[in-house]
C-alpha cells in the first residue's frame, strides 16, 4: 500500500467538490495492511520518517481518518471507498491550537485545531480530562485534539475557582456548558 495511491484516490473523490468531510462511515473497504504513517503527539504527520510539509496533504488525510476502539486499545486508519490502511497515532491525531470568543458577552468559544477544524466548544465538542490530567476536545466522529499548553494557560487565566464535590476546580463556560481544567487542591 502506498501513500501516493491513497492520495490519488482521495484527490479523485474531492475534485471540484466543496470541502465537506467524506462520508467514511458509509464506506466498508477491505483492510489492506499498515503504512509507515505516524501522527506525533505534537500534531506533526510523518511518512517514512519524513515530515509532511504540505498542510493541504495533512488535511486531506485527516479528513478520512477513522478511529476504532478495540480490546487492545485505539487503532487509527485512513479509509477510502476501496481500501483501509492502519497508521500510528502517538496520542491524539489533532492539537487544539487556538481559541477565541465568538460574541461580546464571552459566552461562546470557538476553537480550532492544527488542521484548521473550527467549531464551538459545547456539549457536542466537549473538553475532557484523562487520568493523567491531560485535556482533550472531541473534534469530530470520535477523534480528539489534545489541548496545546499555550491554550491551557490562557484558559487557566480566564477560568474561575469553583467548589465541587471532589475539591476546588478551575472552570469556565462556553455555549451554556461548564468545562473543568481540573482540580487545584
Amino acid at each position: 500500500m502506498s501513500l501516493e495511491k491513497i492520495s490519488e484516490q482521495l484527490n479523485k473523490l474531492t475534485e471540484g467538490k466543496a470541502k465537506n468531510l467524506p462520508p467514511i462511515e458509509s464506506w466498508n473497504p477491505p483492510y489492506c495492511g499498515e503504512i509507515d504513517l505516524q501522527v506525533k503527539s505534537n500534531g506533526d504527520w510523518f511518512y517514512g520518517g519524513t515530515i509532511f510539509k504540505r498542510l493541504s496533504l495533512v488535511k486531506l488525510f485527516a479528513s478520512v481518518l477513522l478511529k476504532e476502539v478495540g480490546s487492545e486499545g485505539d487503532e487509527y486508519f485512513l479509509v477510502t471507498p476501496v481500501e483501509k490502511v492502519k497508521i500510528t497515532v502517538e496520542d491524539a491525531p489533532f492539537v487544539l491550537t487556538q481559541w477565541a470568543w465568538q460574541d461580546d458577552k464571552k459566552s461562546i468559544m470557538t476553537v480550532s485545531t492544527n488542521v484548521d477544524d473550527e467549531f464551538v466548544l459545547d456539549e457536542t465538542h466537549p473538553l475532557t480530562i484523562n487520568a493523567n490530567g491531560e485535556l482533550y476536545v472531541l473534534v469530530r466522529r470520535n477523534l480528539l485534539a489534545k489541548v496545546h499548553r499555550n491554550v491551557y494557560y490562557q484558559w487557566a487565566d480566564l477560568a474561575q475557582e469553583v467548589s465541587a464535590e471532589k475539591g476546588t476546580e478551575l472552570r469556565f463556560s462556553s455555549a451554556g456548558q461548564q468545562f473543568s481544567l481540573g482540580k487545584i487542591d
